[in-house]
């Protein structure tokens, strides 16, 4: 029994059950789109990363289903073996064209994309230095490498230089988000791919959360510095903007080579399924045909910005539609959110260790079809339940 004393030891989510605060795995009945069904009434979601609307988007839609129609539910193999269809290499074109790069990759998740790349990349006497607030996945596929970790203090380019510094004999690579998930603030990039010249180090972007975001029609955060060319890969993920589920990397077609056949965690799983890849070539059409979600998307932000600010809250270093607000305590956050979704407002908090402790947040995020007074409809909701909280000034 000693392997499963933790099992029977966990206790925190069943405290938090008791107390009725619990605010996961919450289940939902509709499409993700701005407003979402959710125990049997309509509320307006906050906590999607559909930042531009596309789940539910007609053409996306019949993508999948025209897909399936020809092709079947699934490929019954790794992309190594039996599992890459001629829509896996269509649509490869189509992102590497899109983040401007040579050739791409496609996983079928996000995260790993993260541990088949860093681990196939670097290994013993190497290096990979990290933003302390990069994503889970990043922080598992750096372990997953035989390399040395590094860390540094996030958005710190002093810290930075110190790590680089310090590993100055070993070959680097440095990681970092393009958009970071939690805070919604930006890569400092232009000062890390100087730093990354200057130490001799290789640079890529986890752009999961500014494709379709930042830079022109959403190219991401490489493209939006006009830096594309000077970071060695860019990473991006499919359950965001893309509508769907899966990842990919883009590089020069010699890196792609090299990980496709070395890279476990594509060799050794299932391909993505024929739906999702379709799904997501088709969001890129719409995504690059419809300019206006974009532009939607940032008008949306800045007026949500504005309510929470003029509201008292505490946004952070946010400069994207991702937007914390941040309460204080872990309890605070846990009853904050569930005060919202009774309210009809759909939300994320986010704690420790995910955040400093203290600092506990709710996470809101846009999308391009939220209407204006949907928009003002949740501040109402957020600055009273906020006011009645003590998390800002009544």
């Amino acid at each position: 029994m000693g392997l499963l004393d933790k099992v029977h030891n966990f206790k925190a989510a069943k405290q938090l059950i008791d107390l009725d605060l619990y605010n996961y795995f919450r289940v939902i009945e509709s499409a993700q789109t701005n407003t979402v069904r959710y125990r049997g009434r309509e509320v307006i979601m906050l906590g999607s990363n559909n930042y531009l609307g596309l789940t539910n988007h007609p053409k996306v839609k019949e993508a999948a289903q025209a897909a399936v129609a020809k092709y079947g539910t699934g490929c019954a193999g790794s992309r190594f073996l039996n599992g890459t269809l001629d829509i896996h290499i269509e649509l490869e074109d189509k992102l590497a064209k899109l983040v401007g790069k040579e050739k791409a990759l496609v996983f079928s998740t996000g995260f790993m994309v993260n541990q088949g790349v860093l681990s196939s990349l670097v290994g013993r006497n190497e290096t990979i230095i990290v933003d302390r607030t990069d994503h889970a996945s990043i922080i598992d596929g750096a372990r997953l490498s035989f390399g040395d970790v590094r860390k540094y203090k996030h958005n710190d380019m002093e810290n930075l230089e110190l790590v680089l510094q310090s590993e100055a004999d070993t070959n680097k690579l440095i990681i970092v988000d393009g958009v970071f998930s939690m805070e919604g603030d930006i890569a400092r990039l232009p000062e890390i791919v100087r730093l990354a010249q200057q130490y001799d180090a290789v640079v890529m972007v986890d752009d999961a959360h500014g494709v379709g975001v930042l830079g022109d029609h959403g190219r991401g955060t490489c493209q939006h510095f006009g830096l594309t060319d000077q970071v060695q890969l860019i990473m991006g993920t499919f359950s965001k903007s893309l509508a769907s589920v899966g990842g990919f990397v883009a590089a020069d077609a010699a890196t792609i080579h090299y990980i496709q056949h070395l890279a476990r965690a594509l060799m050794f799983s299932a391909s993505m399924p024929p739906a999702s890849v379709a799904s997501v070539s088709a969001a890129v059409d719409v995504m690059l045909e419809e300019t206006w979600r974009h532009e939607a998307l940032w008008h949306n932000n800045d007026i949500m910005r504005a309510r929470l600010k003029d509201a008292g809250f505490n946004t952070g270093p946010s400069e994207t539609p991702i937007i914390p607000a941040v309460v204080g305590e872990d309890m605070t956050a846990f009853k904050f959110v569930r005060r919202l979704i009774d309210e009809g407002v759909f939300a994320n908090p986010v704690i420790s260790p995910a955040v400093e402790p203290g600092n506990a947040l709710i996470r809101l995020s846009l999308m391009a079809t939220h209407t204006e007074d949907e928009i003002h409809k949740a501040m109402d909701i957020m600055t009273r339940v906020g006011r009645e909280l003590g998390v800002v000034p009544a």
